[in-house]
C-alpha cells in the first residue's frame, strides 16, 4: 500500500486481520480499509458511529461493479438498519456483520469471482 495515499490497485484477498489492521498482498495496514473493485484504500473511520452514508462515497462511485458489500462493523455485529436501507436504495446489497467474519467472507466470496466490496472497522 502507497504509504503517501493509502492505496493499492487491484483485488487482493485479505490474509488476516486484527491488533488495529489487516495483512493482504504480502504487506499489512494499520486501521481501517475500503476494499473496492479498484482496490484496497485506508479509510479513517474508527467507530461504528461513523458508519453512515456519508462514508461511503467511494463506495457508491463503484457501484456497478459490486453486488455485494460486506460491512465490518468492529467486534461485534451491529444491525445498520438505516444505512443498509440508504445505500439499497443506491443499488448497493450492504450486508454488516462482525469485522472478522466480514474479512473472512470477502475473500471467500473474491475467490468465487464475485462482485464483492467490503469496508471494514479495524478491530484489536
Amino acid at each position: 500500500m502507497d504509504d503517501i495515499n493509502g492505496f493499492l490497485p487491484g483485488l487482493h484477498a485479505l490474509d488476516g486481520y486484527g491488533a488495529g489492521g489487516f495483512q493482504f498482498a504480502g504487506m499489512s495496514h494499520r486501521g481501517s480499509l475500503l476494499v473496492l473493485p479498484s482496490g484496497i484504500y485506508a479509510w479513517d473511520l474508527v467507530d461504528p458511529g461513523q458508519l453512515v452514508i456519508a462514508a461511503f462515497a467511494r463506495v457508491l462511485s463503484e457501484a456497478g461493479a459490486i453486488e455485494h458489500l460486506l460491512i465490518g462493523t468492529g467486534p461485534t455485529l451491529l444491525p445498520l438498519f438505516d444505512l443498509r436501507d440508504a445505500l439499497r436504495q443506491r443499488g448497493i446489497k450492504a450486508e454488516p456483520m462482525a469485522t472478522a467474519a466480514a474479512a473472512r467472507t470477502y475473500s471467500i466470496l473474491l475467490g468465487e469471482k464475485r462482485k464483492v466490496a467490503a469496508a471494514l472497522l479495524a478491530v484489536p
